[in-house]
């Protein structure tokens, strides 16, 4: 494969990542406000700032957790259990997105080099 055709390869898939990605927008970001929703919550239960709720929410959320923020509230706990729940979703919806993309992609290429 040239570079031209790699090229073209990325440029359609990027195409379908977009595409799909405007399907389940409505999804991902209702998941993207409860994280946000969620960080805010803690935040006020804790004490911590909002950015410091908003960063623990999306680093819980995301599965890295650093460890610097640690709910303490029994409440604040069950929160981060299902920002982790969210967050499980969001990654298996972006990774959805791209599966699907690239199946897309292989099936549109490999009809190009069939004809």
């Amino acid at each position: 494969m040239n570079f031209t055709r790699a090229s073209n390869v990325r440029q359609e898939f990027y195409k379908a990542v977009w595409f799909y990605f405007k399907v389940v927008w409505p999804i991902f970001s209702l998941l993207l406000l409860m994280m946000v929703v969620f960080g805010l919550i803690i935040a006020h239960l804790e004490g911590w700032s909002a950015d410091d709720g908003i960063y623990f929410a999306f680093v819980t959320g995301l599965t890295i957790g650093y460890g610097e923020l640690v709910p303490k509230l029994g409440v604040s706990r069950v929160l981060a259990i299902l920002l982790g729940f969210n967050g499980v979703l969001m990654t298996a919806t972006f990774a959805a997105i791209s599966v699907r993309a690239i199946e897309v992609t292989v099936t549109a290429s490999r009809q190009k080099d069939s004809e």
